[in-house]
């Protein structure tokens, strides 16, 4: 239902994130505070709720109306593109900084947990707002936000300053945390990793949390709460999610043309046929569960004008790549498959996998980290998720 005009504003996106159960009753007053349109530039690139596509960018100057219904709306807000290199008005090739979706923001939040007292870290500033609601809550003394992009930091603490609120912002890297800062009692990650940095670790106490959107090089983010105790940290998923990734942490992944060789498809693979359809391993859930089991692996698709479309699945040292395409209405798929790893194998054993466990949600799924590295599991840390192939 579309929301009447007057509804435009802090307190129609209150009602909505309450009603969600987003937006607790602790959190309230912090909201009516510290308003989101205070850290929100000029020029954005409004996003959907349940995806990572952007539309065409709204410009305050030009149409202050979209503008505003933008911000209280419940999406998340692109604001630079191509970590700045971008100008002009479409889209980038890749967004690099954003005002998160409001609903993730607050139960981000809420899944942190704070109280009184508490000191935190935050990776990844961004427009200043989460930070800013921290501080409003606990104090600018209690916050610590660390933004890699001098630029970025620059307008977050211009935008914090404008509100009255002004935690330290640290131009470095994430994921080296502030040791002048810590102990710390909370970490809170504003963008993607698929490795928990040893460092969020070391500076969190015994009994505290790092709450981070995580997820593997295959696909599939969810956000992992971690209780951290000495040298490990252990917790389920809370929720899915889809955070720009840790700069640092950006694969480099090969290109199509190293795989096939200068070769015309299907090259010296080898063909066969399979009923599982490559529409079923695309769900966000599906994707993690199958990246949890399939290290080096990553996936693309290439797309046609009926409605077909090729998934393309690859190992990241270039030696195997696998073919599945998808034609609507049909039961049987056509797939090609090269090198050591025999990888659409992998995709199916991997999705059974899942399938054959009651196909779990992102809530029964969890993360260990400790001095061994990173172990996911499947609704105890005594049942580690297998790896295939």
């Amino acid at each position: 239902m579309t929301a009447r005009k007057e509804e435009v504003g802090p307190s129609g996106l209150a009602s909505a994130l309450v009603a969600s159960g987003a937006l607790q009753s602790d959190w309230l007053p912090t909201y009516k505070a510290v308003p989101r349109d205070m850290f929100v530039p000029d020029r954005i690139w409004p996003g959907i709720a349940d995806g990572t596509r952007q539309n065409p960018v709204v410009d305050r100057t030009q149409d202050p109306d979209a503008w505003r219904r933008a911000v209280y709306s419940d999406i998340p807000l692109t604001t630079q593109w191509d970590d700045g290199s971008h100008t002009g008005d479409g889209l980038g090739r890749t967004p690099s900084s954003s005002s998160s979706q409001p609903h993730m923001v607050f139960s981000m939040l809420a899944d942190l947990d704070v109280t009184a007292g508490n000191r935190v870290l935050e990776i990844g500033t961004g427009t200043g707002w989460n930070s800013a609601l921290l501080a409003h809550r606990l104090g600018p003394e209690n916050v610590v936000s660390i933004e890699f992009d001098p630029e970025v930091a620059k307008g977050a603490g211009e935008n914090q300053r404008n509100a009255g609120l002004s935690p330290l912002v640290i131009v470095g890297d994430g994921r080296l945390g502030y040791t002048r800062g810590a102990p710390y009692d909370r970490v809170i990650a504003t963008c993607s990793i698929g490795e928990v940095p040893r460092a969020w670790v070391h500076q969190t106490r015994t009994g505290g949390l790092i709450v981070a959107p995580w997820g593997p090089l295959y696909g599939g983010e969810a956000i992992a709460r971690l209780t951290v105790d000495g040298e490990t940290a252990s917790g389920s998923f809370t929720r899915s999610s889809a955070f720009m990734r840790l700069r640092q942490q950006r694969p480099e992944l090969p290109t199509h043309d190293a795989y096939l060789k200068g070769q015309e498809w299907p090259a010296n693979g080898t063909r066969t046929t399979t009923t599982l359809s490559p529409a079923d391993v695309g769900g966000w859930v599906q994707q993690l569960a199958i990246g949890l089991q399939m290290a080096g692996a990553f996936w693309t698709v290439e797309r046609y004008d009926d409605g077909a479309y090729t998934l393309w699945t690859y190992s990241t040292d270039t030696l195997s790549w696998a073919s599945a395409d998808y034609e609507p209405g049909v039961d049987s798929f056509d797939v090609v498959q090269s090198g050591p790893r025999r990888l659409w194998d992998e995709t199916e054993a991997a999705y059974y996998w899942w399938e054959g466990q009651g196909r779990p949600g992102f809530e029964r799924f969890g993360l260990t980290v400790d001095s061994d590295g990173e172990r996911a599991w499947l609704d105890s840390p005594d049942h580690p998720v297998p790896a295939v192939g």
